[in-house]
Formats: C-alpha cells, sequence, structure tokens
C-alpha cells in the first residue's frame, strides 16, 4: 500500500524592504506554478513569505510595524496565489504575518488545500528575541515585541491525502512542538524559517555550526515521530543581514532527500510516500505502547529550571 505525494519546498530568496506585495507574490505564483508543472501536489512557503523579515527593525511605537501585517487572508494583494493554486490544483502552506480584528499580532501560518480553501492556521508558539532596544546585539531581534504568543496549539488536518501539521521556525527547536504534532499521527510537517547565518549575542558561532544545529532538530524530530519534514527558508542578503538557506526535505527516518543549493528562490522537490511513516509508527515510536505520561510531568507544569536539592553529604 502507498500514498504517494510529490512534494515542493519553495525557497525564497531576500525580500528586501522596498519590494512590495505585488512584486512577492509575483515571485511566488512563479514557484507555484513551476511546482504544478513539476507535477507537486503541495507547495511549502517560508515564514513571514510577503514581507522582509521586519522584526530586526525597532520602532519605539510598535503600531508603525502594522503595515507589514495583513489583515485578511487572502486578501486583493495574496488573491492571485489563491486563485492559481485553485487552477492548478495544488495545496500550499504559507507563512506571514497576522492582524486580527481585535488587533492582535501573530505570525501565522495556513494551509490552502487544493481548491484554494484554507483548512488550517497557526499561530507561532515559540518566539524568539527580545522586547526592547538592546544596544548590546550585532542586529535586533524583537519577535516578541512585534507578536504575541500563538493562541492555536498544534494541531493536525486530515487533508490532501494525509495528516498534516505546522509549525513556524523557532517551534522547530523544542521537541514539545513534534510530540504534540506526532500524538496526532502526524504524516507531514510544515514549516518556514528566516534564520540570521550570524548569532546577534555571540560572534564565535559560525554560520556551518547554526546550519548544524537546524539540520540536528529537523532530523531528530522526523525520527523520533516517524514523520516528513518540509522546511522552507528565506535566504540570502536582506537590507544588509544574512539568512542561512537549507530548504529541505527529510523522510521518516531522519534522512534528507532533498536540500536547496542556492539562497535564492529555488524549488525542492521530491516525491514521497506517507505510507513510509507507519513503520516508525507502529514499532520503535508505537506511542500507545511505549510513552509514559505519568512520568512527564515536568513537562506539562513547568517552564524554567528547578535545581536539585543541595547535596548534603
Amino acid at each position: 500500500m502507498s500514498r504517494i505525494l510529490t512534494l515542493a519546498v519553495a525557497q525564497s530568496g531576500p525580500i528586501q524592504k522596498s519590494e512590495d506585495r505585488q512584486a512577492v507574490v509575483a515571485r511566488l505564483c512563479k514557484m507555484l506554478g513551476d511546482a504544478a508543472d513539476a507535477g507537486a501536489d503541495v507547495v511549502v512557503f517560508t515564514e513571514l513569505a510577503l514581507t522582509t523579515f521586519f522584526p530586526r527593525f525597532y520602532a519605539e511605537d510598535r503600531t508603525e510595524m502594522d503595515h507589514w501585517f495583513e489583515t485578511e487572508m487572502p486578501n486583493p494583494s495574496v488573491q492571485p496565489l489563491f486563485d492559481l493554486a485553485k487552477e492548478k490544483s495544488i495545496g500550499f502552506y504559507l507563512g506571514f504575518a497576522e492582524l486580527t480584528p481585535e488587533g492582535h499580532h501573530f505570525n501565522t501560518s495556513i494551509i490552502v488545500d487544493k481548491s484554494g480553501q484554507q483548512v488550517g492556521k497557526y499561530r507561532k508558539v515559540h518566539l524568539p528575541g527580545h522586547d526592547g532596544f538592546d544596544p548590546d546585539r550585532s542586529f535586533q531581534h524583537l519577535e516578541k515585541r512585534y507578536f504575541e504568543p500563538g493562541d492555536l496549539g498544534f494541531n493536525a488536518w486530515s487533508t490532501m491525502g494525509g495528516i498534516m501539521g505546522m509549525c513556524i521556525c523557532n517551534d522547530r527547536r523544542w521537541p514539545e512542538t513534534f510530540r504534540e504534532l506526532g500524538l496526532q499521527g502526524t504524516e507531514l510537517i510544515m514549516l518556514g524559517y528566516n534564520t540570521p547565518s550570524s548569532n546577534s549575542q555571540m560572534a564565535s558561532e559560525t554560520s556551518d555550526m547554526r546550519k548544524f544545529h537546524n539540520r540536528l532538530c529537523l532530523q531528530s524530530a522526523a525520527y523520533q515521530n516517524s514523520t516528513f519534514i518540509a522546511a522552507c527558508a528565506k535566504a540570502g542578503d536582506e537590507d544588509g543581514h544574512h539568512l542561512y538557506g537549507e530548504s529541505c526535505i527529510i523522510d521518516p527516518n531522519g534522512e534528507i532527500l532533498a536540500m536547496a543549493k542556492t539562497e535564492e528562490d529555488e524549488l525542492v522537490i521530491a516525491t514521497i510516500d506517507l505510507d513510509a511513516t507507519r513503520f516508525g509508527k507502529e514499532t520503535v515510536f508505537d506511542f500507545a505502547r511505549h510513552r509514559r505520561p505519568e512520568h512527564y510531568g515536568r513537562i506539562g507544569s513547568q517552564t524554567g529550571v528547578t535545581l536539585p536539592g543541595k547535596d548534603t553529604d
């Protein structure tokens, strides 16, 4: 038995502050069309796929950043992407900044099916960075200033022939993300990321080390939850700040099936069999047989570290 899916990860090259939504959406439509022509069923776009990574810029008045946010989805600027997906009968994952009617700000992603209809929404839970201007950093990372932690949890959806889940960027560093999705039988996890090639707080951390950490998180998560993972970067020199690429597709054994070779707009394509997730889910990672949640109390009840008592010897 097999359930074949052709998956395309649509890595974005840099999006400069000067680039408008229409130009960006045209780039996304080009990649979606090319993916459809290559036989893809689903396209994975990146985090904040419609704009530059604006949390690197500080504004005393936070409302000055509201023009980077989408107040509805789809909206007239993005509608061509939805229309093309429906015309080509291809689904997609898309990340963007969301401003709700109630005035809440989220780093958001959605799944859209082959009919052009939204079937799922996720709001980023693990926000990195800081809230105020930090003069000791080599550059700012102000997600905690401009976004609220997501309020939808980690959910999965049965769509396009499989069970699919989402997360965004820094979520990939937290194993809780993937176990929450794994416990719903997720067979494909899609995510986007905009990750600097350097560490603003540790100049000695190399780009190669940061890329290794990216692969480490994704490959271990795929293996430990017996799922495919499709991870899409925005890459290159964006407004004077470099982002690494390495967009990739990973199988349930944790092996990389395909990876981007450039830091530009680039499609990474692999044909996968969703039934390949079953062996791991029914053996080593058969959660029903092997998990012992009665011993995991700290994970659900504790945030910071609680040290053991002092040695009395």
